[in-house]
């Protein structure tokens, strides 16, 4: 009998050590949560700079694009739209817009990647049309993240 009740209590114990090892201590969870949070401090700064700086290079590359419906338009009708028609006349034929033959864009027109219309303008002050995403402020001048897309400069100049 006490050879069987040794055998039992040795079971039990190599089964208390098997049970240890498949779990974390609460100590080991807490400090890997700890180098994650540290992680996350430091790089997730670095990440939102650069989401300013992509949408804005995205507003460059759809003005680009729009640049490019228009001078098409302007070959086939003969001159840019007016302030009036807009970049609506890149996808709708305008009244009097002899030569039309759009739609100059394969989708409706997008807004910008702050979710606002591009400003189009015709005759423009800088040429002959300004196209302008006014950032993340939605107002004219700024710097940074509310720094104007435009048609007649590069981003970051």
């Amino acid at each position: 009998m006490k050879f069987h009740s040794n055998l039992r209590e040795e079971e039990r114990m190599k089964e208390k050590e098997r049970n240890r090892e498949k779990g974390f201590t609460l100590f080991e969870i807490l400090v890997v949560v700890i180098i994650i949070g540290l992680l996350a401090a430091l790089v997730g700064p670095r990440l939102f700079g650069k989401v300013s700086t992509a949408k804005q290079k995205a507003a460059k590359a759809q003005i680009e694009l729009f640049g490019t419906a228009l001078d098409t338009y302007r070959l086939d009708v003969g001159k840019y739209p007016t302030t009036e028609e807009g970049l609506k006349a890149l996808r709708e034929k305008p009244s009097g817009a002899e030569g039309w033959q759009g739609p100059y864009l394969p989708k409706e027109i997008p807004v910008d990647p702050w979710n606002r219309a591009y400003v189009y303008k015709s005759p423009g002050q800088h040429g002959d049309y300004d196209l302008i995403s006014y950032g993340l402020d939605g107002a004219e001048g700024g710097d940074g993240e509310n720094l104007d897309i435009v048609s007649w400069k590069d981003v970051g100049k």
